[in-house]
């Protein structure tokens, strides 16, 4: 019996097969949109949510932007449409700068507001050290991934690294939110961080037999972040700094 007809694809038809990175953006979206969706996004769309300065809602609005904008160019790629995913890549520039933007701009605000309840609020700093070390994070391994367009394997694994730093305000609410957790949870955190990091150095791994260069630099920014996170966040000039800072920020 001939089953070439049967078993064979129709000619011109596409199989749907989501690739690694696709996945794991997806994954990183779905931290995210859980995370704000529980303190943002239903409060917003049921009407609970606090009043909350403009550039909060911008804030949000750019940070949201920026995920679906990565999963977008992900599954652009997967599908194998090179010339649109280049042609979203200049737009992806102007929204990764006004994620810095945003970023800086949020943080700095939590530091004016914040600094005079610092001592009632144990976590600040953790919150303050996670900030600064998004807004460093990100700029240097997404400035890494754009010189690195002419080789897409470094390309995606920077751009999958340089969006990690970004994701602990998700990740935090995700956790904090269902159980009730009055600080940030550092340890779930990190080991979530983690996991996707080592996902994408195993998948490397796995592809290629090695592991790049460009990749352990993104891991070893998480490795750096998590080893200064206690030392920094108890030192005295880290208050200092974060004080001086404040001391700067004027807002109405």
């Amino acid at each position: 019996m001939n089953t070439t007809t049967a078993d064979a694809p129709i000619a011109g038809s596409r199989t749907l097969r989501v690739s690694f990175h696709l996945g794991m953006t997806l994954v990183m979206a779905a931290f995210v949109f859980a995370g704000f969706g529980m303190t943002y996004w239903f409060p917003m769309a049921t009407g609970t949510l606090r009043p909350a300065p403009p550039v909060v809602h911008v804030h949000g609005w750019v940070y949201s932007a920026w995920m679906l904008l990565l999963v977008t160019q992900a599954a652009v790629v997967n599908a194998r449409n090179v010339a649109l995913h280049r042609s979203l890549g200049a737009f992806g520039i102007a929204l990764a700068t006004a994620v810095l933007f945003m970023g800086l701009t949020i943080t700095l605000l939590g530091l004016r507001g914040g600094m005079s309840r610092a001592v009632q609020s144990p976590d600040f700093f953790d919150a303050m050290y996670l900030s600064y070390m998004a807004i460093l994070g990100f700029a240097i391994l997404f400035t890494l991934a754009m010189r690195q367009t002419r080789r897409p394997e470094a390309h995606r694994q920077l751009i999958l690294f340089s969006v990690l730093p970004l994701l602990p305000p998700g990740i935090n609410r995700f956790y904090m939110v269902p159980f009730h957790l009055p600080t940030i949870p550092v340890l779930p955190l990190y080991l979530t961080l983690d996991a996707m990091a080592l996902a994408i150095l195993f998948h490397e791994w796995r592809k290629s037999g090695r592991i790049g260069a460009f990749s352990m630099v993104g891991a070893g920014w998480l490795v750096l972040q998590q080893g200064l996170h206690v030392p920094v966040v108890h030192s005295a000039w880290f208050f200092e700094f974060c004080q001086q800072v404040a001391g700067l920020v004027r807002y109405r």
